[in-house]
């Protein structure tokens, strides 16, 4: 690809034609686009290796989703140096290149390294899938050079300054923090839910819950990195800068009313509901919620044939987002501590009998309100935290805000076609179904009534969740600009 542009320039100067003050071979040759150009194929990198993880280390969305910002911090701040207005996050003391050195080529090459430097820091586990596509690009993944007058250099050091800054950020990545036990991501907050899983001392509070372990017992997952909420945001002042209100507590009419929609709900599952519940809820393979904004933004792309430097605004925008979204849900689930619909029915609803899905191959059927459960498979019954507010809602409402304010439009345009079941129940399979996502908003909105059709929360915990992801997203525009020399 590179060698096209070099033997453009050498004929064009061997017919006498002299280079302007500003030669820029993007004009010599059409510029790759949408799927063609290589930002976005670092993003299907980033996506492909994020589904690797979550099948190394189960679903870890908090952790993925510093991963995929952080990666595309890189990318921005190797590419801003290729830029006329644009001002780096991390990066320092590194020269904006002249105007002559602002080619699509160096860009590719700068952005390509950042990228794989960073992958090979937060998935190192795929370090041999990063070098054969840097091979595949041309490109030699043993150059380590830190010359800031080259692209490759610049391109490592964009990297290497993103790693710096991140450590001790709170995410205790190394195993660093006070109170940690050494080890990667462990907990160093000393928290302890008030609940077992065996007893329910405060129906308020949050309570684990058994999974099947796959081999005939079981196990009671503890709260998932219950740190996050000290993990230093990328642009958000704090966690709690957009704290929600307290969530509805037993006894307020609020919380009944919520409680028992629920449980209609899931009584009247239609194969499109629980399509749209295993949908946004992912499976095998899954990237998480910040990947699957990232997926999202990636269709956005081909649909609007981006080029390079519109997909680097635009992924490094939607993921820093998506991770400061995450720290700010978490602190609201860590500071309130709250019930899950699980634990709540049972509460309201324990000797009665009501109509509910039985577990799979089993239907709806006729049950006391102690044995319900969430249309969730038996090794993944919710997720192992307290609820309020929702995750996915709250990174669906800030990353579809984000599409929506990045590209002035809120028009998406998005279908999904699945089996209804296929990921719950595979031997009791409902309808093929056709999603539909006319809007970033609809589809945001979607994401959050999936949970909630789903039995992981409730309403209080889906709509805050939304109104606090969309707070996040109007604030980062402001980093954004800032960064993107629009300010």
């Amino acid at each position: 690809m590179y060698k096209i542009y070099f033997i453009l320039l050498i004929t064009m100067l061997s017919i006498g034609c002299q280079p302007t003050s500003k030669p820029n071979t993007d004009k010599v040759v059409s510029e790759p686009s949408g799927a063609n150009n290589i930002a976005y194929q670092w993003g299907e990198m980033a996506l492909t290796t994020t589904a690797n993880d979550t099948e190394r280390f189960k679903p870890r969305p908090t952790i993925t989703s510093r991963y995929l910002a952080l990666i595309f911090v890189a990318v921005f701040d190797a590419w801003s140096r290729y830029d006329e207005k644009a001002i780096p996050v991390y990066l320092q003391n590194v020269d904006r290149r002249p105007n002559e050195e602002q080619l699509l080529t160096n860009k590719e090459i700068a952005i390509s390294y950042a990228a794989f430097r960073a992958m090979n820091e937060y998935y190192y586990s795929d370090k041999e899938v990063f070098e054969d596509f840097m091979k595949k690009l041309g490109l030699d993944p043993h150059n380590e050079s830190l010359d800031p007058n080259t692209p490759e250099g610049i391109g490592n050091l964009a990297a290497k300054a993103v790693i710096e800054a991140r450590k001790g950020d709170g995410a205790n990545q190394y195993g660093e923090e006070e109170g940690s036990n050494g080890e990667s991501y462990a907990d160093y907050s000393g928290y302890e839910p008030i609940n077992s899983a065996d007893t329910n001392v405060d129906p308020n509070r949050w309570q684990p819950k058994y999974f099947a372990d796959g081999k005939g017992g079981k196990f009671a997952p503890g709260c998932l990195t219950p740190f996050w909420d000290k993990v230093k945001p990328i642009a958000l002042k704090s966690g709690d800068q957009f704290r929600p209100g307290p969530p509805p507590m037993i006894g307020s009419e609020q919380l009944e009313q919520e409680v028992k929609e629920v449980i209609e709900m899931q009584a009247n599952l239609t194969d499109y509901q629980k399509a749209l519940v295993e949908f946004m809820r992912d499976g095998p393979q899954s990237v998480q919620q910040a990947g699957h904004w990232l997926k999202f933004a990636q269709e956005v792309s081909i649909r609007d044939d981006h080029t390079l430097d519109q997909d680097v605004k635009m992924y490094f925008y939607n993921q820093v987002v998506a991770m400061d979204a995450f720290i700010a849900s978490w602190d609201s689930k860590m500071h309130y501590d709250y019930a899950r619909p699980y634990a709540l029915v049972h509460q309201y609803y324990g000797n009665q009998k009501i109509k509910a899905w039985g577990g799979e191959g089993k239907g709806m059927i006729e049950m006391e309100g102690k044995y319900w459960r969430p249309y969730s498979p038996e090794t993944f019954l919710c997720p192992p935290f307290p609820s309020y507010v929702s995750g996915h809602s709250t990174i669906s409402g800030g990353c579809g805000e984000a599409l929506k304010m990045w590209t002035g439009s809120d028009e998406f345009g998005s279908t999904a076609e699945l089996v209804a079941g296929a990921l719950t129940e595979p031997d009791y399979l409902g309808e093929k179904v056709t999603l539909e996502f006319p809007t970033f908003t609809e589809t945001a909105e979607m994401a959050g009534i999936s949970r909630v059709l789903g039995g992981y929360h409730i309403q209080a915990d889906n709509v805050a969740g939304l109104e606090l992801g969309r707070d996040i997203a109007k604030e980062v525009w402001k980093f954004y600009e800032k960064h993107i020399g629009t300010e």
